[in-house]
């Protein structure tokens, strides 16, 4: 926290390297990110970013001439929004309960016209299996590769599904629009 490469600070360069190494040290796959809980947080880790630079009150308070005391307070900040972090993530990803809200923004789409019938089969294979060779498809819809295409290009239209070609198998996106159903709290309101 003591290294400024930037005249205005060095929060953003803190932040950067911290995702790095605890993606690195963890490996979490970047499911969750401690600038989500910092960004909530923005007031109280700011000030304990200035505090960091406050000169040390004492001899006592470490060696160098900055507070060793306001450096460990931070990181005790630090590391405590780091684990509200992954409690975060961790219910928020719970697999019956985000397929749950998956499957009822589903139901809402078909009620409202923007799916076609039978699109919950697919997400049910999907979220089940995790990939789905397109080859499955029509026997899962019980119906033909007609039909079975044009609920595939309404799926990828929506951004819930993706492929990397168009013969390869399917499996689940989590598009940005549908943070808010899907994973509510994720992103602040806006």
């Amino acid at each position: 926290m003591w290294i400024h490469p930037f005249l205005d600070g060095n929060g953003r360069v803190a932040r950067l390297m911290s995702h790095a190494m605890l993606m690195e040290t963890l490996d979490s796959g970047s499911i969750w990110s401690v600038a989500r809980g910092l960004a909530r947080q923005e007031q109280i880790y700011k000030m304990h970013l200035a505090n960091c630079d406050l000169p040390r009150r004492n001899a006592l308070d470490g060696r160098g001439y900055l507070s060793e005391e306001a450096l460990a307070t931070f990181t005790r900040f630090f590391l405590e929004t780091c684990l509200d972090q992954i409690t975060f993530m961790q219910s928020l990803v719970q697999p019956e309960q985000l397929r749950s809200r998956i499957l009822h923004w589903v139901e809402d789409e078909m009620r409202l016209n923007r799916l076609p019938s039978k699109t919950e089969r697919i997400m049910e294979a999907l979220l089940y299996r995790g990939s789905l060779p397109r080859s499955e498809i029509p026997t899962i819809l019980d119906t033909g590769e007609r039909q079975a295409r044009r609920i595939v290009a309404v799926l990828s239209e929506q951004g819930v599904i993706t492929s990397p070609t168009s013969r390869a198998p399917l499996a689940l996106a989590f598009p940005a629009k549908l943070a808010s159903r899907w994973m509510p709290g994720l992103f602040p309101a806006a």
